[in-house]
């Protein structure tokens, strides 16, 4: 078997930065983004100190970087801070009260807009709740809500007075709820009577009672009424639950923020546990306020008449880092919205973009896909002038996707920023600098400051395709896996004799030195001796016109080792038809080789996804072997599996 990957991109248009835009830019030349990145490698330490000189600290640093116990980095050890005071406190004392933090608007309309005075006295109010419930430093504190208000302000809550959350996608089992809790010894989880996707109540409190049934470590619920006029029903427990309204008019909107050491935990964050147990990530206090910082105020370019929106939820890493803490750290504007984007229609999105005269969108692949697949009729006659700045983030994106939100979303005048990271990495690690960088499409182009990548063989030896490593710490990174720090050396660390972070994704590096990610290292298949990437396979379907989105996965073969299945999505209106099958393998032939056509094309509607737009290969891994379905809880939509067993079978 090879030990590096094979490579069949063959992409070769480049989009310079706008030059109005570079005018303007925080960093506006590929000399600039050097200089900075050349210091940034050369002194870390002096580079990060630095920056973290924007930010209001209790107590400065002994050192920036201590890494006598590596992998168990410190930064900023010594050093007392509150990220809660950074996102807030600090704004208000520098005049900025007034300012709108957060624009909201619920899937049924309902809108709210809190200014940074606001939303500082919301925040001490839920801390001084959760004071008198006897939560504190350190304890744990589980929050499963809808995408509302009260979500950022719980968060940051928990920051503010030391306890630590731990976010549950608002929408996953009560089996994940359990796991999550127990393994984390909650203390208290906070959680609504419902939420609104797509016209319907998801009743949250029901799915809480549910999972936290056998957890004793849980002394209270702390339920928020979402559904107002609409009528949930709500169980409540005696002695354990409380509706937070019955509490927050007997406390005060004055709560100091309590000073953290560096090091102290700030949150955790489970893996979704589609293969065995969930991980919970554990992050920090002062690396990652510094390092979510410096990532939104550069990647973003943000400036402060910007009103920015990432439309990712906060129960994942996005929303945690370009949501809540990253964006209020910087303290401009931003949109939230509740629901799904095609509610009440397809164009809710455009809508919203439009009615906030958002500036800077940044949002998923799969949506970017979805909204290719409801065609651009629901753009037609929106204003998105407001807009200067797009992003991506979650998994890489294909090129002609890319194309299709340059030109349509764009307008062909809007910088892409592509960004590659984890829920790990706490922050960005590849992306382009949107002044400075000439973007590639589907490309997550260059480092951002302080990130040393390479990409090497099993062995250790830089190649041009093979497994992406990360050269040095860096200030957002994991400091362990909660409870399991054995876990945390074997997953992160466990090759190239720990010198480097694994973080388990194929790449390649191209002539212009720009990095490309070509899917998980699991994800890669080896057809008669070829070992290659299915994000790359992937992309040579989506190139048809008619084709939304495809996964493709590797099963076992007498001949090849591995042939491949493709499951694609088609444009609403096209049939399932032989035409386009032998459109697609001719596609396959021309850009890779015959080598790599596949068994099998499904055709179907959609693809399984978790709730966070991730494609969920091994379930079409059992559908293709014929394996009974693992489990299919986090899922946005359980149906789509039913129905693509019954397409593969026919």
């Amino acid at each position: 078997m090879p030990k590096n990957f094979e490579t069949v991109s063959h992409e070769n248009r480049s989009f310079e930065p706008p030059k109005v835009f570079a005018k303007e830019a925080r960093i506006g030349s590929e000399a600039a983004y050097q200089e900075l990145y050349q210091r940034s490698i050369a002194d870390p330490e002096g580079f990060w100190a630095e920056a973290a000189q924007d930010l209001h600290w209790f107590k400065r640093w002994d050192s920036v970087l201590d890494s006598t116990e590596a992998p168990f980095y410190k930064w900023f050890d010594g050093a007392q801070t509150n990220i809660c005071y950074n996102c807030l406190d600090r704004h208000l004392e520098n005049g900025l009260g007034d300012r709108v933090a957060l624009h909201w608007e619920g899937e049924p309309g309902d809108q709210i807009s809190l200014s940074f005075s606001d939303l500082h006295a919301e925040v001490s109010r839920f801390a001084n709740v959760l004071k008198k419930l006897g939560i504190g430093k350190g304890d744990r504190v589980a929050v499963y809500l809808p995408m509302i208000p009260e979500l950022v302000i719980s968060l940051l809550a928990c920051a503010r007075i030391g306890a630590v959350h731990s976010v549950i996608f608002g929408g996953f089992s009560a089996d994940s709820i359990r796991d999550r809790v127990l393994d984390s010894k909650t203390k208290m989880v906070i959680t609504a009577d419902g939420g609104f996707r797509r016209g319907k109540i998801l009743e949250l409190k029901k799915i809480v009672d549910e999972g936290v049934a056998v957890c004793d470590c849980v002394q209270n619920v702390l339920v928020i009424k979402r559904g107002g006029e609409f009528d949930i029903d709500c169980p409540m427990t005696k002695g354990r639950d409380l509706w937070y309204e019955d509490l927050v008019d007997e406390v005060d909107a004055t709560c100091p923020a309590e000073p953290m050491e560096a090091e102290d935990l700030l949150f955790l964050l489970y893996t979704s546990g589609t293969t065995g147990k969930p991980k919970g990530i554990m992050h920090t206090t002062a690396g990652y306020q510094v390092f979510t910082y410096l990532t939104s105020k550069y990647v973003f370019d943000l400036k402060p008449d910007d009103v920015y929106w990432c439309t990712a939820d906060v129960g994942w890493i996005t929303g945690h880092s370009y949501i809540v803490y990253g964006i209020l750290q910087n303290g401009v504007t931003q949109v939230m919205y509740e629901g799904a984007p095609d509610f009440p229609n397809q164009g809710r999105f455009w809508e919203i973009i439009e009615r906030y005269k958002v500036t800077t969108f940044y949002t998923a692949p799969t949506a970017i896909r979805a909204f290719m697949k409801w065609g651009d009729d629901w753009l037609a006659e929106k204003d998105l002038s407001s807009l200067r700045l797009l992003g991506t983030v979650g998994e890489p994106i294909n090129p002609e996707a890319w194309m299709w939100y340059h030109a349509k979303v764009g307008a062909e005048r809007c910088p892409i920023v592509d960004t590659w990271w984890q829920t790990e990495t706490g922050g960005h690690m590849l992306t382009p600098m949107p002044g400075a960088t000439a973007t590639k499409p589907g490309c997550a182009t260059v480092p951002f400051f302080g990130i040393e990548p390479d990409v090497l063989t099993e062995d250790g030896e830089s190649v041009e395709a093979g497994i992406l490593a990360i050269k040095q710490p860096w200030p957002g990174m994991l400091r362990g896996i909660y409870s399991d720090p054995q876990r945390f050396k074997e997953t992160y660390w466990c090759k190239w004799g720990g010198k480097y972070y694994f973080p388990g994704d194929g790449a390649r590096k191209d002539e212009d030195g720009y990095y490309w990610i070509l899917g998980r290292v699991d994800d890669v298949v080896n057809v008669s001796g070829h070992r290659i990437g299915t994000a790359e396979l992937e992309s040579v379907f989506v190139e048809h016109t008619d084709v939304a989105e495809s996964a493709v996965i590797g099963i076992p073969h007498e001949i090849k080792g591995q042939g491949l299945i493709a499951f694609v999505t088609v444009i609403d209106g096209r049939e399932f038809d032989d035409k386009l099958r032998q459109e697609l393998v001719a596609m396959i032939d021309k850009s890779i080789g015959k080598f790599a056509r596949p068994e099998r094309i499904v055709f179907s509607h959609d693809l399984p996804k978790t709730r966070s737009g991730k494609i969920m290969r091994r379930l079409l891994r059992d559908i293709a072997e014929g394996r009974e379905l693992g489990n299919t809880t986090t899922l946005a939509d359980p149906g789509v599996v039913k129905n693509l067993q019954v397409q593969f079978e026919k």
